[in-house]
């Protein structure tokens, strides 16, 4: 249902059910619930999260699937499924959504967990659910009006619109988004300015930022000044300050 590699410096995981539109169906929960749960190391820079496929990244839940559950099954997997968007927002380093499609329902539910989200012009993407008489159940309502505000997200929600990869870059839920025929390359190159950082300097950021957005400012400042001082007791540190010294760019280790 899923595949996992790791090479340069990134973990790609993959959902695998382009017959199906990489739905989200109990197998594929299950096997990117247990993906999320193994913490990477610190070879590792950042996670991808793709969909296979040139035309969906994910279309949600795998609704054939859940006509066939009872009201218990669908609960127990909307509880693994928040579950697992928990486990993606506590991962230690930079998550990025490669979204290679359209993604609706659970499927953009699941890219909102992600840090970054990097998507298609040409694609579609929307929650969805109030024209299947639900709503967004796996933090729909709570992620985008987080992400772009309150109003923005009711708009959204309310009508249950597909808007365009442009339109979601307007909006706020896009980083960025590129051409059908550039994806592939600008996405790779927008990636590679990320895994070229020190990947303990990544960790520590990312903990920084998470630890003190809903704090005073004060408060805040002192989580950054904490997570800063354990940069300097690193080697990449010094790496980066020789590799300055001798113009040349810098071999992190992630010590």
């Amino acid at each position: 249902m899923i595949s996992i590699k790791t090479e340069n410096g990134i973990k790609i995981i993959t959902l695998e059910r382009s017959d199906k539109s990489n739905a989200i169906n109990k197998s594929l929960l299950d096997e990117l619930n247990s993906a999320f749960k193994n913490k990477s190391q610190n070879e590792v820079q950042c996670i991808i999260l793709t969909g296979s496929g040139e035309k969906v990244f994910c279309a949600g839940a795998d609704l054939e699937e859940r006509q066939g559950m009872s009201q218990a099954e669908i609960i127990r997997f909307l509880d693994k499924f928040r579950e697992t968007l928990k486990l993606i927002e506590e991962q230690e380093f930079p998550v990025i959504a490669l979204m290679n499609g359209s993604a609706f329902g659970g499927g953009l539910e699941l890219a909102l967990a992600c840090d970054i989200r990097l998507g298609r012009e040409d694609s579609l993407i929307g929650l969805t659910e109030t024209k299947l008489g639900i709503i967004p159940g796996a933090g729909g309502t709570q992620r985008l009006s987080r992400l772009i505000g309150i109003s923005k997200a009711k708009d959204l929600i309310y009508r249950a619109v597909r808007i365009t990869g442009i339109e979601a870059f307007e909006y706020g839920i896009l980083n960025k988004a590129f051409s059908h025929d550039s994806f592939k390359d600008e996405s790779n190159k927008y990636i590679e300015q990320i895994v070229t950082s020190a990947p303990l300097a990544l960790k520590y950021s990312k903990l920084a930022i998470e630890a003190g957005y809903d704090l005073l400012l004060e408060d805040g400042l002192d989580v950054e000044r904490r997570e800063y001082l354990k940069t300097l007791e690193t080697k990449d540190r010094v790496e980066a300050l020789n590799a300055f010294k001798e113009k040349r760019k810098p071999i992190f280790k992630g010590e």
